[in-house]
């Protein structure tokens, strides 16, 4: 099996160079947060060590420095996830509104338990501490999309929106080029 090689493309380079360009010299290390997202979103939705690796080199830290920023923060996949990663709010209002039982309910619609991904790579179920969406509760987010006030119905109807579309969904999807 031939190792594919970990490279940015070139416009995501571009957008690397942007992001390192607005911190001095010694000071690189600020742009870590952005430049993961930019990595999870070109490496198949995860961070594997090889690209960890890869963004210590390009800001010229430690590889641990990586490690350790990418593993405490959750919106960051050390492991392999399905095209649509569906992120399930678990937090007070939430929950008291029925995230539970929407998990549930994805758990048995997609044939999967929280953590696990489909056979076909299409899903995987996520729960997540507060994405900040306390008043329009149960929420859950795919890529840079909020659902919200959700109900089984709702549910349901956003998975096969997603299945349909069949693409990866990252949460770059809604992020105008020129911000960065």
């Amino acid at each position: 099996m031939e190792k594919k090689e970990i490279k940015f493309n070139e416009e995501t380079m571009a957008l690397v160079n942007n992001m390192i360009s607005r911190y001095p010299e010694g000071k690189h290390k600020s742009a870590l947060l952005p430049i993961l997202h930019l990595a999870q979103a070109e490496f198949d939705g995860w961070l594997s060590p090889e690209v960890m690796d890869y963004v210590a080199s390009i800001l010229s830290i430690q590889k641990i420095e990586v490690y350790e920023v990418a593993s405490f923060y959750s919106m960051y996949n050390l492991q392999p996830v399905g095209n649509c990663l569906l992120e399930v709010c678990r937090t007070s209002s939430c929950w008291l509104r029925g995230a539970n039982e929407i998990v549930e309910h994805i758990e048995k619609k997609l044939g999967i338990k929280e953590g696990e991904t489909t056979a076909d790579g299409m899903f995987t179920l996520k729960t997540v501490e507060c994405l900040g969406s306390c008043g329009t509760a149960p929420m859950m987010m795919c890529g840079a999309q909020f659902h919200e006030n959700l109900n089984f119905q709702k549910v349901d109807t956003i998975i096969e929106k997603l299945k349909a579309d069949g693409k990866r969904k990252t949460y770059l999807d809604e992020v105008v080029v020129n911000h960065y």
